[in-house]
C-alpha cells in the first residue's frame, strides 16, 4: 500500500509539471490591426527655398500583422504623408503614398521583458514597398520603390488593446522628384530620405484570451532531477522490508501508517499549487494536488495546515511578499469553501523563493507556487 501510495504521488506531481510546461503554440491570437497618426519629417531631396516644419503634420497608417509565433510576423501597411510649407518656405502642397510589406520580430519575447514587466512591449519591423509622391499643383506623379524600417513601442491596455508608439524611417529608390513636387532628374539610387513617428493602437483578433505579442511559451524541461527522483523512490520501496510491506496488522495501524505516508509527501511538497506570472488565482492542472490535500484534511480532522505562499524573484520584494500572501489566502479560501473551518488554516507569505535560479523562466514557473505543511 505504502508503494503504491508513494507512486501516484509521485505521478500526481509530475504530471501537474508537465501541465504547466507543456507547449501552448495554438493557444493565442495571431491576428492584429494596427492605426497609428502622428508627424513627419521629409529630408532628402527638397529643392533649395522649399521646406517643412519640424516635425511636420500629418502621417497616416494602417497595417494588418500576423504573427507565426510569438516572436516572428508579417505585416501588410498602407501610409500616407502630407508635405507643406512651413511659413518662410515657397508655397507647395505634396502627398505621398505607399504599400508595404513588412517582417517583424517581437523584441519583447526575443528579450524577454516578461522577467521584469508584462505590461510594456517592442516590436522591430522592416521591408519593402512601393510608393507614390505627388503635387497636384505642379500636376507631377512620381513611383518609387522603398525600404522602411522602424520601432514600435506598446503600453498593453487590455488582452484586446495596446497603445503604441512608433518611429521608422523610410529610404526611396528611383525618386525622380523632390519632396516639394519639383523635378531632379533620373535617380535609381536610394536618395530620399524621410522619418516618420506615430501614436496608435494595436486591436488584437481571435477567440482567445492573449495574443502573440503578449504569449510566454514554454520550451523543453530537464526533467533529469525528477527522474533521479523517482528512481530513489524506488530504490527506497525496494529496500524496505517484506513484512513492512505485508498488511498483518489490525486495520486501524495500516490506516495511521497510510496517514503518516500521506503527511510525509505532502510535507516533502510533493502536492503543491502553481500560478501565472503575476496571477493569485491556481492554474486549472493544479486542482489535483488542492483535492489530495483537501482529502486528508477531511480524513483527519485534528490535523491543521501551514499554507505556504510563493513568488518568483522578478519584481520587488514588497511587491512579492504580497503576491505571495494573496496566492496563499486564495487557496485558503478554497479549503473554506469546501468545509474545513478557518481556525485549522495558517496563511504564510514566503515572498519570493531564492531557492530557485530567477534567470530561467521554467525555473520561475516552478517557483510560482503555494505549497503546504501538515501539523
Amino acid at each position: 500500500m505504502k508503494k503504491i501510495v508513494i507512486i501516484l504521488a509521485f505521478s500526481l506531481g509530475f504530471t501537474s509539471l508537465h501541465a504547466q510546461t507543456e507547449n501552448t503554440s495554438n493557444d493565442y491570437n495571431k491576428w492584429s490591426i494596427e492605426l497609428g497618426g502622428g508627424v513627419n519629417k521629409p529630408q532628402r531631396p527638397m529643392t533649395s527655398g522649399y521646406f517643412t516644419s519640424t516635425p511636420s503634420p500629418w502621417v497616416g497608417d494602417f497595417g494588418v500583422r500576423y504573427m507565426f509565433n510569438n516572436k516572428f510576423g508579417l505585416k501588410a501597411d498602407f501610409g500616407y504623408n502630407s508635405f507643406t510649407a512651413k511659413n518662410n518656405s515657397i508655397d507647395f502642397d505634396s502627398k505621398y503614398y505607399r504599400i508595404d510589406l513588412q517582417a517583424v520580430a517581437n523584441l519583447g519575447r526575443i528579450m524577454n521583458f516578461e522577467t521584469w514587466t508584462n505590461t510594456f512591449g517592442l516590436l522591430a519591423h522592416a521591408g519593402f514597398g512601393v510608393a507614390q509622391l505627388e503635387n497636384k499643383d505642379y500636376h507631377v506623379k512620381d513611383r518609387m520603390g522603398n525600404f522602411i524600417a522602424g520601432v514600435t513601442g506598446q503600453v498593453r491596455l487590455s488582452n484586446r488593446v495596446a497603445l503604441t508608439g512608433d518611429f521608422s524611417t523610410i529610404l526611396n529608390a528611383d525618386q525622380n522628384l523632390n519632396f516639394d513636387g519639383t523635378y531632379i532628374g533620373e535617380n535609381r539610387g536610394f536618395s530620399g530620405l524621410l522619418f516618420n513617428g506615430t501614436i496608435g493602437v494595436n486591436v488584437y483578433l481571435g477567440k482567445n484570451t492573449k495574443h502573440a505579442d503578449w504569449t510566454v511559451l514554454s520550451e523543453n524541461v530537464d526533467l533529469t532531477a525528477y527522474d533521479n527522483k523517482l528512481a530513489e523512490l524506488e530504490a527506497q520501496i525496494k529496500n524496505i522490508p517484506s513484512k513492512q510491506v505485508i498488511v498483518e496488522k489490525p486495520v486501524n495501524n495500516t490506516v495511521v501508517e497510510n496517514k503518516d505516508v500521506m503527511k510525509e509527501m505532502i510535507n516533502d511538497k510533493y502536492y503543491s499549487v502553481y500560478f501565472d506570472f503575476n496571477k493569485s488565482t491556481p492554474i486549472e492542472n493544479s486542482t489535483a494536488a488542492i483535492d489530495v490535500v483537501l482529502t486528508y484534511l477531511r480524513k483527519n480532522p485534528s490535523a491543521s495546515l501551514d499554507i505556504i505562499g510563493y513568488a518568483d524573484q522578478v519584481g520587488r520584494s514588497e511587491y512579492n511578499e504580497k503576491l505571495s500572501n494573496t496566492r496563499a489566502t486564495n487557496v485558503k479560501t478554497i479549503f473554506e469553501k469546501a468545509g474545513i473551518a478557518s481556525s485549522r488554516l495558517n496563511v504564510v507569505a514566503a515572498g519570493a523563493d531564492t531557492s530557485i535560479q530567477k534567470d530561467s523562466e521554467e525555473a520561475r514557473r516552478l517557483a510560482r507556487r503555494v505549497t503546504f505543511k501538515v501539523k
